[in-house]
């Protein structure tokens, strides 16, 4: 075996997973849309075959839902699936972060408190880029889960964000959410600050049980 040759390319059916992934988040392919395989297959210029394997991935995310003898169409996440996600969400992140204000170290701390200053900017009044808010919302939570520094946890938390994203745009369009979930932000970040675990997992809970509020 020649150990000097370049590593393959990851399979077509990811890149092909990846690119409906991105349709969906942006509503492109809404919740509800049945998926056009050979409309798809002709736009990407593939076979139907990686298309049908991407679509298990995107079924094993949560993303879209498998009817036999049908296809696939785009999720429809119900009331009760949404409260359930981020029931989760906030068990493991409120948990997260309670880890990182019991260990994060200084740089660590600087890296969150970068990340948040992104965010505050990205709400400036007047100027306020919800795609940016989110982008970086989801950078600060991500940085979160890495600091706390386990896999298991990120694993899951990275599917149950998948679905939630779903509904990204009906809390971010709520009026005076943006603001509502910066003031939450600048809290937990203060907790995170002061090196306490207590209220950085309070903070992250009521974070969580806002957003939602303005979801449902």
């Amino acid at each position: 075996m020649d150990t000097a040759a370049p590593l393959a390319p990851r399979p077509l059916y990811e890149e092909v997973a990846e690119r409906l992934r991105q349709r969906i988040y942006s509503r492109e392919l809404a919740p509800g849309d049945w998926v056009d395989e050979l409309k798809i297959a002709e736009q990407l210029g593939i076979s139907r075959t990686p298309l049908r394997e991407a679509l298990k991935v995107l079924a094993a995310e949560g993303l879209v839902t498998m009817k036999l003898r049908r296809g696939a169409y785009v999720t429809e996440v119900s009331e009760r699936d949404l409260a359930d996600v981020y029931h989760l969400l906030a068990l493991l992140e409120s948990d997260a972060v309670a880890v990182v204000a019991e260990r994060a170290s200084p740089a660590q701390v600087a890296a969150l408190q970068a990340l948040h200053t992104e965010l505050e900017a990205a709400a400036r009044p007047g100027q306020v880029n919800r795609e940016r808010f989110f982008a970086i919302n989801e950078r600060f939570h991500m940085q979160v889960l890495a600091i706390a520094d386990n896999r298991w946890r990120d694993q899951v938390v990275a599917d149950l964000r998948k679905v939630m994203k779903l509904h990204r745009h009906n809390s971010l369009l709520k009026q005076g959410r943006i603001d509502e979930s910066l003031a939450e932000h600048r809290a937990v970040m203060a907790a995170i600050a002061a090196h306490d675990p207590q209220a950085a997992r309070a903070q992250m809970q009521a974070h969580f049980d806002n957003g939602l509020e303005a979801a449902a």
